[in-house]
């Protein structure tokens, strides 16, 4: 199951060296405001979907992809995330 996330983090990865103008990820890696911007706005769009219970599960998949895209773009490694959430089990 979370092999599809490990896949989607080399995907974003890779997509660093594409074309801002093929590929939505490198514009979004590259354009800070913008990825904050998505962030914020699918973030508000899955609170709306729990609150109305509709559409959750792809609101939260938004979340997880433009999520991963700005750390990733802020030089935030997820593995360093999982390292921080793994320190704090008890």
């Amino acid at each position: 199951m979370f092999e599809n996330l490990e896949q989607l983090m080399k995907i974003i990865r890779e997509r660093k060296n594409s074309s801002p103008d093929k590929s939505y990820t490198n514009k979004l890696l590259n354009d800070k405001k913008l990825s904050v911007a998505k962030v914020k706005e699918e973030i508000g769009e899955l609170i709306e979907a729990v609150d109305h219970d509709s559409n959750k599960i792809h609101e939260a998949a938004d979340v997880l992809y433009h999520l991963m895209v700005y750390l990733e773009a802020n030089n935030i490694k997820i593995e360093d995330v999982m390292s921080e959430l793994k320190k704090r089990q008890k």
